[in-house]
């Protein structure tokens, strides 16, 4: 351990007398202050890290040290750091940016990060490596900060792309970065434009549905590494093997499993839900609209089928958020007689349910458990409704939602760990929050995309959880939640902890977003038997 630092508020009436009387400079003293201080700051051996010595406190798991080391050593600080999500890339992002700023070879920083994790990452930076950085917002001074952490639309606007674009940057960090697999937006262009010595992009998902994003992550680090985006479709369409070969040149992946760490378990329950019959009254009546819509073939017909898909969806959460897109498809189609004919049979049956059976199994979960509880549920609507429902109780919770200021997602995090039961988050709460306080979890609605559920269980089960995480999923029994949860998500072993599996699995989908290919079974199976068989189908695919 480093010995600690004494301060001497003395030195400065010498030194103001050495400025004024030109002397006082060069004794012994000085000189071995100067000696010992310029020894302190020799990096004296160009292999290995040297961040560490400076950072005695901080705890760096074997794993982030050898990220860091090969980042540097073999990778020359530009790679893509794509552990799975918990695992701390955020501190090996750290650890080789302290490092590089140790050897002097980097001062001017910017990092992009999503709006809401803009506070985050300063805080550690400056609490965790004693960087300097500092947060951009309404009167940014790009040229006059050294260490600068912004979220990218703020960047990429004007006039401030601007003023960025004609910054030579030292060091580069994207967090997040799968948001970047698109070449045509302008989040990818800008930071494609930026002058940097050293990049890294941070995600734990690099592959999401096509393997061209790879590509293009890879083409922001190092153009032309992997050829043109045309013969490289036609050269590793088939021979992955080689393919990733060149990309672990640039990419780090850890894994659980693999980190060789005591993690706490994941304890995964399924929790069934018997729908009321006014209910399952809603659910079979949207049914009916689905299927009758889905074999017309006009544009009309498959319009209003692939809404009641999602109508389907939101009465299995909610009345009040399959209310609102009904809602929606009334005002559309207030001119069509059949068509409002039908809506009209649907609203009636909204207006019978009286009561949530899903709400009625939080309550019981929440009262048994005396515990924090983070809930995801994919509609507003029902954020809204569980609000209200779990005040009616005597419980108190708190949203965390996309459409919140950054301010004010901090302040609901707050609230939740030191006033709050429950946390009540949309998918906007899948990403990048950090909730370790916490250790239950009930998945409400169930998304499509698999990578979206280890996005929400990775908010607790990561690095600094010191107790076992309970987990929930809930599905409403004969609804096309239960098809999702029986015949796909059990196959694959999603609940597990075998997170690794879905490199594998969201490979195998380049040529077809994995929920559209979900949404196509469910849409166009004429029998619960034919949707059995395509669901069982995909699983084997994916299983192989």
């Amino acid at each position: 351990m480093l010995p600690k630092i004494h301060y001497d508020e003395n030195w400065t009436e010498k030194f103001l007398e050495s400025l004024e009387t030109n002397k006082g400079f060069g004794n012994w003293t000085t000189y071995n202050m100067a000696l010992k201080a310029g020894k302190n700051r020799l990096v004296e051996e160009f292999h290995g890290l040297e961040a560490t010595k400076h950072l005695p406190d901080l705890t760096i798991y074997p794993h982030q040290y050898e990220t860091a080391q090969t980042v540097i050593d073999k990778m020359n600080g530009k790679a893509v750091l794509a552990d799975e999500v918990g695992l701390g890339k955020t501190i090996e992002a750290g650890l080789i940016l302290k490092e590089y700023m140790i050897r002097g070879l980097v001062s001017k920083v910017l990092i992009l990060v999503p709006a809401s994790l803009v506070t985050q990452w300063c805080r550690e930076l400056n609490e965790k490596f004693f960087i300097p950085a500092i947060e951009q917002r309404k009167r940014p001074a790009w040229e006059l900060v050294d260490i600068t952490v912004t979220s990218i639309d703020t960047a990429k606007r004007e006039p401030h792309a601007s003023t960025i674009q004609d910054i030579n940057y030292d060091f580069i960090i994207v967090d997040e970065a799968h948001k970047l697999k698109n070449k045509n937006t302008r989040n990818y262009q800008f930071v494609r434009s930026l002058k940097k010595k050293f990049c890294l992009l941070l995600t734990a998902t690099p592959v999401q549905n096509r393997l061209s994003e790879v590509f293009h992550l890879i083409s922001l680090l190092k153009p032309g590494y992997l050829g043109d985006e045309t013969s490289f479709e036609e050269k590793y369409k088939e021979d992955h093997e080689q393919l990733n070969e060149l990309i672990q040149k640039v990419m780090v992946r850890n894994r659980r499993s693999d980190s060789g760490m005591d993690w706490p378990k994941r304890h995964v329950q399924t929790v069934p839900i018997t729908f009321t019959q006014e209910e399952r009254n809603l659910y079979d009546e949207v049914s009916k609209l689905k299927h009758r819509y889905s074999k017309r073939e006009e544009s009309i017909g498959q319009g209003i089928a692939f809404t009641t898909l999602t109508l389907q969806r939101e009465v299995c959460s909610s009345r009040e958020a399959a209310y609102m897109t009904l809602k929606g498809l009334m005002e559309q189609y207030e001119n069509e007689t059949t068509i409002m004919e039908d809506l009209n049979q649907v609203a009636e049956r909204i207006n019978e349910v009286g009561t949530n059976s899903k709400a009625e199994k939080v309550l019981s979960i929440i009262k048994e458990s005396n515990d924090k509880v983070i809930i995801f549920t994919e509609y507003r609507a029902t954020q809204l409704y569980l609000q209200w429902f779990l005040g009616q109780h005597g419980i108190k919770s708190v949203p965390f939602r996309g459409g919140f200021k950054r301010s004010k997602k901090d302040w609901m995090k707050q609230l939740f760990r030191d006033h709050a039961q429950v946390l009540i988050a949309t998918e906007a709460g899948g990403e990048g929050i950090n909730l370790q306080f916490c250790h239950r979890m009930i998945n409400y609605d169930l998304p499509w995309n698999p990578m979206r559920i280890e996005q929400r269980i990775g908010r607790i089960h990561r690095l600094g959880q010191e107790e076992d995480v309970q987990i929930y999923n809930f599905a409403v029994k004969d609804t096309i939640e239960d098809h999702i949860l029986k015949l796909l998500y059990k196959k694959i072993g999603l609940f597990e902890g075998v997170i690794g599996k879905l490199d594998d699995i969201l490979e195998k989908f380049t040529n077809n977003q994995f929920e559209e290919h979900v949404s196509n079974i469910l849409l166009h199976s004429e029998s619960e038997g034919e949707m059995r068989v395509k669901m069982d189908n995909l699983s084997s695919i994916i299983a192989k």
